[in-house]
């Protein structure tokens, strides 16, 4: 059931009837129902590994926590890692690490006996056990107590708004405010509203619509010019971005309708100065996962120079791997591990080259600069999350060198057409969208953001802007074609 589904209409529509029409202290019980329903809806006996996962963590933080000595809780913790670690490692990682093994050993002319799993992918199943395993870490450093009622640490593990794809929330935040009395307030109803408005246009009318653009190139590689590959890596950028913030925000937005509040996603990442600032902004609830749960445990940068950026390759290694199970995401995560050592090791010269040619006195300059620059890093690193294969990425980006003089000219239209895709309206219809998302994102800049600018609008002006996005998305989404969200696939 996706979010851009009208079954999921429907589900959402009911679900808030129900939840505004109980009882506060049954409310639980349809929310729980509700999101065991919601994940059964791709693949019920699936459901019955969420089940499992939460079973298990449930228990080992209950026996931490009867637990005062540290070292007596740390059986408990072994446990509850093993087996979401197990779980992912089974279902995500086994026949990748499988088919490589045999690829090693077919090389050297040698019989590989060991099969593949006949398995599908669970949906969602990187979020959940991470957040599962979040959990029992903070019960296991003293930092939580654990939950004792099973209902409402189960609706944690699988509170249908951020089940499949985030954000990946603490229990510090969320598991007290299902205990919350919630009224209906329009104000709180309507910002919710708003911004789950506001991510399926992202989704609809950016993400999906420029997705076939993309397809036709990078799953055709080697057969297309410089400037193809150029605007299809532009175009995937922006791609992932509207459609995993859009359903961050759709996510984020349903929640906050029945009372609850998420914690944000993204900041318009794009427009971030450097690396490690594109990572404060973008998939902030993973990457401050990993900073809590992988970075400082290692030493953080509280160590020696070496050591310190062996935390940080380590750590973005990771986090490539568990994007999935490809060379291409390990690489792409390692390359963003080497340029944030580079940017550390770099720090030095780098400003004294920004002086030389006067950078520092020119902030608006200089912030062009590190934007461009970071963006441009960005984008390489895109190259090896999209490719389907890493020869296809190398192949994309040694052809981004080619065949640049068709930008202009006769040729261009040859040069294009395999970004036109369906045909050269969905190009402008497109292209319109992503002005608007730019200029939405700037104004997120600004103080109160773009509902602060909005609430100070005459009414008509506001409603508007709301009949705009809304009837834009009703006549001009691309639903003739059906493109699940990118971060399901993790």
């Amino acid at each position: 059931m996706s979010f851009n589904s009208v079954r999921f209409l429907v589900f959402y529509t009911v679900v808030v009837l129900a939840f505004f029409g109980l009882r506060h202290r049954f409310r639980w019980i349809m929310l729980l129902i509700a999101s065991l329903y919601f994940y059964m809806s791709w693949r019920a006996e699936y459901v019955l590994l969420i089940l499992l996962s939460g079973v298990i963590d449930y228990w080992a933080s209950w026996q931490m926590g009867k637990r005062e000595d540290i070292h007596a809780r740390r059986p408990f913790l072994i446990l509850s890692l093993c087996s979401n670690l197990g779980l992912l490692f089974s279902f995500k990682y086994f026949n990748f690490l499988n088919d490589s093994a045999r690829q090693v050993v077919e090389h050297f002319g040698a019989h590989y006996p060991i099969p593949m799993l006949d398995v599908l992918l669970p949906v969602g199943i990187s979020f959940y056990t991470f957040q599962t395993m979040s959990y029992s870490i903070e019960v296991y450093w003293g930092r939580m107590r654990p939950e004792k009622h099973f209902g409402i640490y189960m609706l944690y593990v699988c509170y249908f708004p951020q089940l499949v794809a985030g954000p990946i929330e603490r229990a510090q935040n969320l598991l007290h405010q299902f205990r919350q009395r919630v009224t209906f307030d329009h104000a709180r109803v309507s910002s919710g509203l708003k911004l789950m408005a506001w991510g399926l246009f992202k989704k609809v009318m950016i993400a999906d619509r420029v997705a076939p653009m993309v397809d036709n190139v990078y799953n055709s590689p080697g057969q297309h010019g410089g400037p193809a590959y150029i605007l299809a890596t532009i175009l995937f950028a922006i791609q992932i971005y509207c459609d995993f913030s859009g359903y961050s925000d759709i996510a984020i937005g349903s929640a906050r309708v029945m009372g609850v509040d998420l914690m944000r996603n993204f900041r318009s990442p794009y427009f971030s100065r450097n690396i490690s600032e594109f990572w404060r902004r973008w998939h902030i609830s993973l990457s401050t996962w990993f900073r809590d749960y992988v970075y400082i445990p290692l030493g953080g940068n509280r160590t020696v120079k070496w050591r310190w950026y062996y935390n940080l390759f380590i750590t973005f290694f990771l986090s490539g791997i568990w994007h999935g199970a490809n060379w291409t995401f390990v690489i792409w995560g390692a390359l963003h591990g080497l340029y944030l050592i580079f940017a550390i090791v770099s720090t030095e010269w780098r400003d004294r080259l920004g002086r030389m040619i006067g950078l520092d006195k020119a902030p608006v300059l200089n912030a062009a600069v590190q934007i461009t620059i970071t963006l441009v890093l960005v984008l390489l690193g895109w190259v090896f999350f999209r490719a389907n294969h890493v020869r296809d990425a190398f192949t994309v980006l040694a052809g981004m060198g080619s065949g640049h003089g068709a930008w202009f000219g006769p040729a261009a239209k040859s040069l294009y057409a395999p970004l036109v895709g369906a045909g050269f309206s969905d190009m402008v219809l497109a292209v319109a969208a992503i002005c608007v998302l730019i200029v939405v994102d700037i104004l997120q800049g600004l103080p109160g953001g773009v509902n602060g600018l909005l609430a100070r609008r005459p009414t008509w002006q506001r409603w508007t802007v709301y009949y705009g996005l809304v009837g834009s998305m009703v006549f001009l989404g691309a639903y003739y074609r059906v493109v699940p969200f990118i971060y399901f696939q993790f």
